[in-house]
């Protein structure tokens, strides 16, 4: 099928208030385009020169959500427009989102990455970790920030059950945090193409979706 077609079937599927992103990393700009004719304007990259590049040469109401592991020091590349950066990890990085949003006189929208999976190759905060965030004194100082949620990636398996209980378990927390902090985190971030209709049964609001939009990944672009 086409990606207008893959798009559509998706969409179908989705819950009014979830919001698809089109994971279009180390996709060519044609296709890009193509999803945005076919009405997406939300997408995700997970590197930092290729979404610079991307974002100088598609169009300009494209919200572009940056999902990869981003370094401190790139920051600086899309600070300027990135609409979510999805993988916060640390309280080093909001600090350094939160001075190159200054220079640009922008808020720069985040969601804290939780580390839910059974893998050592992903990245995260605890629970624990996220909590003392949010609750810091240092981050209620950083003006031009706004953490908006949760980002999230299960354990690459087969295993449904599993799945399920990974996302529960970053679901509940989210349900805790708000009941007794107040704060309000509209965004929760989990579920790819193997995952995404279990992840919308346990009330993720965000899918990152690339290869039943697009295709199997292309690494020679």
């Amino acid at each position: 099928m086409s990606v207008k077609e893959n798009l559509h079937k998706i969409k179908s599927e989705l819950p009014s208030h979830v919001i698809l992103i089109a994971v279009s990393k180390t996709k060519p700009n044609n296709l890009i385009q193509e999803a945005y004719d076919a009405g997406q304007r939300d997408f995700g990259e997970n590197y930092v020169q290729e979404l610079a590049d991307k974002q100088t040469q598609l169009p300009e109401d494209i919200r572009w959500h940056f999902i990869g592991h981003l370094q401190s020091n790139k920051v600086k590349y899309i600070a300027p427009f990135v609409y979510l950066i999805h993988g916060v990890d640390s309280l080093k990085l909001l600090e350094e989102i939160n001075k190159q949003g200054k220079k640009h006189n922008r808020i720069i929208n985040c969601l804290l990455q939780v580390y839910i999976a059974n893998e050592e190759t992903k990245f995260g905060l605890s629970f624990d970790e996220c909590e003392s965030i949010l609750n810091s004194e240092i981050v209620s100082k950083l003006e031009n920030i706004k953490i908006c949620g949760f980002m999230a990636m299960a354990t690459n398996t087969e295993d449904e059950t599993q799945i399920r209980k990974e996302f529960k378990s970053l679901k509940e927390f989210h349900s805790e945090i708000e009941k007794n902090s107040g704060i309000k985190l509209p965004i929760l971030s989990f579920g790819m193409s193997s995952d995404y209709k279990i992840a919308i049964e346990e009330g993720s609001t965000m899918l990152r979706i690339g290869s039943s939009i697009f295709g199997e990944r292309n690494y020679t672009n």
